[in-house]
């Protein structure tokens, strides 16, 4: 497994296009993938459990990714957070 800390830097969170974007980018990977906010975790496949996160602009979230894929989907989904997620 390997993790990796990123701030979230676009102005409204994660909020649901965000949290969409950031769904699909997990999901285009095998590997499993969550991250922990404020000591708990959340499964980033789920726009749910995306949403439930309450990740706000600033807040500091670490992804985790651990599977065959997992070195590529870290990056991708580092470089998603940092480019805005699309906005």
């Amino acid at each position: 497994m390997i993790s990796k800390k990123v701030t979230v830097k676009n102005a409204t969170g994660l909020h649901l296009r965000a949290a969409g974007n950031f769904c699909k980018e997990a999901m285009k990977y095998g590997s499993s993938i969550n991250f922990t906010f404020k000591e708990n975790t959340y499964n980033a496949k789920s726009v749910l459990s995306v949403l439930a996160s309450l990740v706000k602009c600033g807040d500091e979230i670490e992804i985790h990714c651990e599977g065959p894929d997992e070195e590529e989907a870290l990056e991708q989904l580092v470089a998603a957070v940092e480019s805005g997620l699309g906005e």
